[in-house]
């Protein structure tokens, strides 16, 4: 079934996206059409909008600030017969019954150029200056330091967890180098081993290589030993011996996404700054196995 979605915002449009494209994702036999209509803020904008609901109806959801949109809005769709739904409403509503107040409207406002929003740059800066084990002398600022062989999603991982507000570095394992003595000194930073079945890993890697059009029997870092599968045990293996010496917690990654490993980190992170939480039953730092099928 081909559905029309129209998602409206007088801002970035990133919850409204996000809220929809996951309640979409449940149904298996739904074909959604997108339709973004971000920044939406003057009459012209919503006129023009308006008719475009008209002309392709379906579901429109949106968070929009200022009255008088909202209203022209609601009732456009009201009269068409298209269900509009304001995704941030329920919350809002909560938390003006909690709190005892309302909330003051105000466009964009969780984008500010606060402190959290430049916290989030610096983050992301220090993600891209530390990357694959650059500038080494600075990990102690880092609030986490991923480690692993080459390809365990190292990179993306810090990216992603920078996009939080956190400033998380990466140094890769390599056999027969010393590149990680410095991280195995590291007193401030939460270190996380990563890990993933060779098996996996060697396809990852053999992928790369047909990527950037090497040789597989070449040489160099990308050469034979990159994908051997016995060679790639080894390097696992001892990357693994390295985590459980140092007491590093250990995450899998051979089935999870970017956003699954990254979540396990701010997790441990969270038990590490708040120790609390482990009397709560939040699992403390340890071996994070990988998502059963």
């Amino acid at each position: 079934m081909r559905l029309h979605v129209h998602l409206v915002s007088d801002s970035t449009g990133e919850t409204v996206t996000t809220v929809t494209r996951a309640a979409l994702a449940q149904f298996d036999d739904v074909e959604p059409v997108e339709h973004v209509w971000f920044f939406v803020r003057t009459g012209e904008q919503l006129d023009r909008l308006l008719r475009i609901i008209e002309a392709l109806p379906g579901l429109v959801v949106y968070t929009l600030v200022e009255p008088e949109a909202r209203y022209r809005l609601e009732e456009h769709c009201r009269r068409l017969g298209i269900p509009a739904v304001p995704v941030l409403d329920p919350v809002m509503n909560a938390l003006t019954a909690l709190v005892g107040a309302a909330g003051r409207p105000r466009v964009g406002r969780q984008h500010a150029l606060d402190r959290g929003y430049f916290a989030r740059i610096e983050a992301m800066n220090f993600a891209m200056r530390h990357d694959d084990g650059q500038h080494v002398d600075e990990l102690e600022e880092a609030d986490v330091v991923l480690v692993g062989v080459s390809r365990t999603s190292k990179t993306p991982t810090c990216i992603y967890l920078a996009q939080r507000g956190v400033k998380a570095a990466n140094v890769p394992v390599v056999l027969a180098t010393s590149q990680t003595r410095v991280v195995e000194r590291l007193r401030n930073p939460l270190v996380v081993g990563l890990t993933i079945r060779p098996e996996a890993l060697v396809e990852i890697r053999r992928t790369r290589q047909r990527t950037l059009g090497l040789d597989p029997d070449g040489g160099g870092r990308y050469g034979r030993d990159y994908v051997d599968p016995e060679a790639v045990r080894r390097e696992i293996v001892e990357a693994r011996r390295l985590f459980a010496r140092m007491g590093w917690p250990e995450i899998d990654v051979t089935r999870r996404s970017v956003e699954e490993t990254a979540a396990a980190v701010y997790q441990l992170l969270q038990v590490r700054r708040q120790p609390e939480l482990g009397a709560l039953g939040v699992p403390v730092p340890g071996p994070v196995a990988p998502p059963r099928d």
